[in-house]
């Protein structure tokens, strides 16, 4: 298995749009990455699973550098 590396960077992941009338899959992709309603946020490591997890709702969810 290996390290975690620290170097990664973290990104914020902000939900701006909703999942009604979406596909299932887009809802999950959001409830996934922590997020169920418009405006919340979460901070996760910019890793290639979280990004293709954004990838699939990019049109819902706005992606920053997180501070710190």
């Amino acid at each position: 298995m290996a390290k975690k590396d620290d170097s990664a960077g973290m990104i914020k992941v902000t939900q701006t749009g909703s999942p009604i009338g979406r596909h299932r899959r887009q809802r999950e992709n959001l409830i996934g990455l922590g997020l169920n309603k418009i405006g919340r946020s979460k901070i996760w490591p910019d890793s290639p699973q979280v990004r293709g997890k954004i990838d699939k709702v990019h049109h819902l969810v706005k992606v920053e550098a997180a501070e710190g």
